[in-house]
């Protein structure tokens, strides 16, 4: 999100740099890095930290700060390692959001904006906030957060506030303090000018009922809280001239889909059949995604029914399990493919006919958009940015794209898959949805838009 966001503003004409920790493996895969004169030794509780900084221009224009620090970043993983989280996490991002605001402050280019993303970077709002009403920083840029997941917030114990070398004063109730803890997301959300979240309905869901603790912080900052639905990158995720998809099509022209169908049937040792319905989904596998729904759906339905299912991902050891039973219990019908694989999921969105995403909740979801353009309709329950992005025949029978259900359960879904089936067997309304949906435009420049109307000081 952050790199097209960036690309997108650059081309609407702004200066737009990232900044980044740089995590092991960069380095080797950008070979146009440079070093950059400026060093940071910054105070993390009772020690310095120093820290250097490297540049890389990329090809959209923008412009990639890398912070190397060695110590915290050049690990196997980025936020864990196998068995868990790293257990130094809270000095690692307090220290990146302190390079962030330094940087701000610092840094020959001063940024008018300077937007935040999740609990990693969030703590950056209250220093510059420090900053400017207690220490005079006049021409402190607006700082906007965006919060990708409220579930996520790096809850950490009290005295972990002491790593920001901060007064105490901030550490209560209407501040930092969290229970007794320090909550780095909290602390965005009280002290950041401007709130974004990425789409209208879960704004709306985060100060009622999934703001996980946070719903009445979130409701004292409603007036400075926009949902603005993520984009998506067209320029990869397009249906001709890509490089991870054998068979081209466009919504004039289906057969390439058909084609791309009958090849990931093949790929996948599933019955090559063109009559056959599938079904897919590529996901994180946790409860959040509604995966335990979905078990239990799909056992019903694929015992009674002529259909195919195709998972791609990866998650909680007892859901991966879940699914790879399910392949074995129905060997001719199911295929688990447990990890991640780029070029995989582009032939799986483009060659199934359905995508199933019936999640618990889902700030944004940037896969039922994959699948509009695709031509694959999405089956999703009515949360979040899916709630946003799909368009049922309740919602508005002209401009109707996929299939929305309501409750949280094993049955809606499976009656959801149902009615889908009856779909694929009108040609003429399958069609229908299937070009409408491509016809939907989630592409960047509007979300931009939105950020910049967002960003944009207050008229005084």
């Amino acid at each position: 999100m952050v790199g097209a966001l960036a690309k997108t503003l650059v081309t609407l004409g702004h200066e737009v740099g990232v900044l980044t920790p740089l995590y092991r493996g960069i380095r080797e895969r950008f070979q146009g890095m440079e070093r950059v004169d400026f060093e940071l030794r910054l105070p993390l509780g009772g020690r310095m930290v120093e820290a250097s900084m490297w540049r890389l221009v990329s090809e959209s224009g923008a412009t990639i700060y890398f912070v190397e620090q060695s110590e915290f970043f050049d690990r196997d993983g980025i936020y864990a390692e196998a068995g868990g989280v790293f257990p130094d996490n809270e000095a690692r991002y307090i220290f990146f959001a302190k390079c962030a605001a330094y940087m701000a402050r610092h840094f020959p280019w001063q940024p008018e904006v300077l937007h935040l993303h999740d609990w990693q970077a969030a703590p950056a709002a209250l220093l510059v906030n420090h900053q400017k009403y207690r220490e005079g920083w006049g021409t402190a840029p607006r700082v906007c957060l965006t919060l990708h997941n409220v579930a996520y917030q790096g809850q950490f114990v009290g005295n972990v506030f002491g790593l920001l070398n901060l007064p105490w004063d901030y550490f209560q109730p209407d501040g930092a303090e969290f229970y007794g803890g320090f909550n780095c997301l909290k602390s965005g959300i009280v002290y950041a000018d401007l709130l974004t979240t990425v789409s209208p309905r879960y704004a709306r869901e985060i100060t009622q009922d999934l703001g996980h603790g946070l719903e009445g912080v979130l409701r004292k900052r409603v007036d400075t809280l926009t949902g603005i639905l993520n984009g998506v990158d067209y320029a990869e995720w397009r249906t001709e001239n890509n490089p991870h998809l054998a068979h081209a099509f466009n919504a004039g022209d289906l057969r390439g889909k058909a084609r791309g169908k009958l090849a990931l049937q093949k790929e996948l040792g599933l019955p090559v059949n063109p009559s056959t319905p599938l079904f897919a989904t590529v996901t994180r596998l946790a409860g959040q995604k509604g995966m335990d729904l979905l078990l239990p759906a799909l056992e019903e339905m694929l015992a009674t029914n002529e259909m195919q299912f195709v998972l791609l991902g990866s998650g909680e050891p007892g859901l991966e399990d879940g699914f790879r039973k399910l392949a074995e219990r129905f060997p001719d019908k199911v295929v688990a493919q447990i990890g991640y694989d780029t070029r995989l999921s582009h032939r799986i969105e483009a060659g199934s006919d359905f995508f199933l995403m019936p999640s618990r909740y889902e700030p944004c979801g940037l896969n039922q958009m994959y699948s509009l353009r695709y031509g694959t309709i999405p089956i999703v329950r009515r949360t979040g940015g899916l709630d946003d992005s799909v368009v049922d025949f309740n919602d508005d029978l002209l401009h109707a794209n996929g299939l929305k259900f309501d409750e949280l359960t094993a049955l809606a879904t499976a009656n959801a898959i149902r009615k889908a089936l009856r779909i694929f067997a009108d040609k003429e309304l399958f069609g229908l949805l299937r070009r409408r949906g491509m016809a939907a435009d989630f592409s960047w420049e509007q979300s931009a838009r939105e950020y910049l109307r967002v960003f944009q000081p207050p008229v005084s």
